[in-house]
């Protein structure tokens, strides 16, 4: 089996500590680290993985770390072009995207274009520019690996498996942490209560995603390109206990569906090593520990979010991109306390009602979207 090494682009946060325990424990080389600007714990890492290269976005941070490493022989880079750098280092074959965001954006398109294997973390790469990504993805000869839970999940169910016998995807959610709760009961929700997830450890972006399950509708969307499905062709099922990641039903109505432990290390594993499988740090799943497992549909008359995703799915387009820019406003404003937890959805709904659509064929089309459709969710945030 060939030794993989490989790049982090986002090591500080949730889904690149977790990268670096399965690297420690199945003595994964790393190549190069990336982040935006947490010295303290980028210089840890470096010190423990001694990369090539580290790249900091954030050129403060940068001119630091740099300082700070100065007895070493690691390179320090900054800025986006230090990041792009770090994802298409020659000696790393696989590269992590664990960027939050839209950032995570060009920095994939450096490692596809360097032909590596991207292990895909980031899902607003394909929320926003889906077509374009897998396009160059297969012009260049890159792999892409999902590391999202629900969509390793589906990717393991469809090996050995053919385009045309799957009849439609089982995507997976876990409802978060507001499960059940009326529009009345959400108005007064705090970011403390949002943050507190029932089942996974996650970064503050993702878990509010979560709980308003804008991720949901995010992944929806990452599906699509991923697997070259419509979204009529995915189901959204909530699962309260995270223990089945997702399934696929195939035509003859047999459903295959990928189990275990609610540990993202799992995925991220099988990422690195695919298509072998080998001992890791995940936690083992205890069947019977496990109590029944429970199904139920999402409630879209409460949680706007998803089905503004939706929406945005099914017209194509830049509106994905909107979708995704104006979100990543709203939750960083109600983050800060600036607006109210339903206000996330209104900004989003606000910037899709303003902004012009486009073809998402060129990054141009993709840029000019996103920095408008920030632009509107900065103005109704600002007028709540």
């Amino acid at each position: 089996m060939k030794q993989r090494a490989i790049s982090i682009l986002g090591s500080t946060g949730s889904i690149g500590t977790q990268t670096l325990d399965v690297a420690e424990t199945c003595g994964v080389p790393v190549a190069a680290l990336a982040a935006h600007k947490n010295v303290d714990l980028l210089e840890q890492q470096a010190r423990i993985f001694h990369p090539h290269l580290v790249a900091a976005a954030d050129s403060a941070a940068a001119s630091a770390l740099k300082q700070r490493l100065a007895d070493t022989e690691i390179r320090v880079l900054a800025g986006e072009e230090g990041v792009k750098a770090a994802a298409s280092l020659p000696q790393a074959d696989t590269v992590v995207t664990a960027l939050v965001g839209i950032a995570g954006l060009e920095p994939t398109l450096a490692a596809i274009d360097a032909g590596k294997r991207v292990a895909l973390a980031n899902k607003e790469t394909l929320v926003c520019a889906g077509p374009l990504v897998m396009a160059r993805a297969k012009e260049k000869g890159a792999e892409i690996v999902p590391v999202d839970s629900e969509h390793s999940a589906i990717f393991q169910c469809l090996q050995g498996s053919h385009g045309k016998e799957v009849k439609r995807i089982l995507l997976t959610a876990s409802g978060g942490p507001f499960f059940g709760k009326s529009r009345r009961e959400l108005a007064s929700v705090t970011p403390a209560r949002a943050l507190k997830h029932p089942n996974w450890s996650m970064g503050a972006k993702v878990t509010i995603d979560s709980a308003t399950l804008m991720n949901k509708g995010l992944e929806l969307l990452e599906a699509m390109s991923l697997f070259s499905v419509p979204p009529e062709q995915i189901q959204i099922l909530i699962h309260r206990e995270s223990i089945l990641h997702s399934a696929v039903e195939y035509c003859d109505h047999s459903v295959i569906a990928q189990l275990g432990a609610p540990d993202m290390r799992l995925p991220i594993q099988y990422a690195l090593f695919w298509p072998n499988r080998v001992p890791g740090p995940a936690r083992e799943l205890d069947l019977f520990s496990c109590g029944s497992l429970s199904f139920a549909q999402p409630d879209l008359d409460t949680f706007r979010c998803l089905a503004l995703a939706i929406q945005a799915a099914k017209e194509g387009g830049t509106a994905p991109t909107i979708l995704n820019g104006a979100n990543e406003v709203a939750v960083s404003q109600f983050l800060e306390e600036k607006i109210g937890f339903l206000d996330i959805a209104r900004a989003v709904e606000h910037a899709l009602d303003v902004v012009p659509r486009e073809k998402a064929d060129t990054l141009d089309a993709i840029r000019r979207a996103d920095k408008l459709a920030r632009e509107a969710a900065e103005d109704f945030c600002a007028a709540n």
